[in-house]
């Protein structure tokens, strides 16, 4: 009999693994490679403000640009005032956000790379980048919701609220 039950549970699980290659439109990335990462070195500084990366990696931001171009950041700030005005950096060559195909930030705490278009940004907390005041970038709402209560934040954002004018705001232009 368990024999038999072992056979069934085998002869199930081809089945299912024939139906996942066939269908495999429906799964994105391979479960032991990570969608989002940031590799940068010793070399590689912000674009913004020609930072060294390494130094404070929990802040560590980038663009990938659709010509095959990398930008990094050293901040979410940063990243933003890319995002709001590349052609200030016209030799980058992007006119828009229609020419980024990836945009990453790192999780404060954790210090994994994340999709920036899904992260939540805390303004206001105690945390200073090396630009200064700046948006921590987290997650999750809920544990965004907990460092901003423990340091002080004072308003949690969503990507596309972030607007250049709080970016203005933190670089004091306003």
């Amino acid at each position: 009999m368990k024999k038999t039950v072992m056979m069934l549970l085998l002869f199930s699980s081809f089945i299912v693994a024939d139906v996942n290659e066939t269908n495999s439109s429906t799964w994105t990335t391979n479960p032991l490679e990570k969608e989002y990462t940031i590799n940068y070195d010793k070399n590689s500084t912000c674009l913004v403000r020609k930072i060294a990366l390494y130094k404070e990696p929990k802040w560590v931001a980038k663009i990938e640009i659709r010509n095959g171009k990398t930008v990094y950041f050293s901040s979410p700030k940063s990243l933003f005032e890319f995002y709001h005005q590349p052609g200030k950096w016209f030799d980058v060559g992007v006119k828009s956000e229609r020419d980024f195909s990836k945009i990453v930030v790192t999780d404060y705490e954790t210090l994994e790379p994340i999709n920036a278009e899904r992260a939540f940004y805390i303004y206001g907390s105690r945390a200073i980048s090396p630009a200064g005041d700046d948006l921590v970038a987290i997650e999750t709402k809920e544990r965004a919701e907990a460092f901003s209560k423990k340091y002080g934040g004072k308003r949690i954002f969503k990507f596309d609220e972030v607007s250049d004018s709080l970016i203005r705001l933190l670089n004091g232009q306003i």
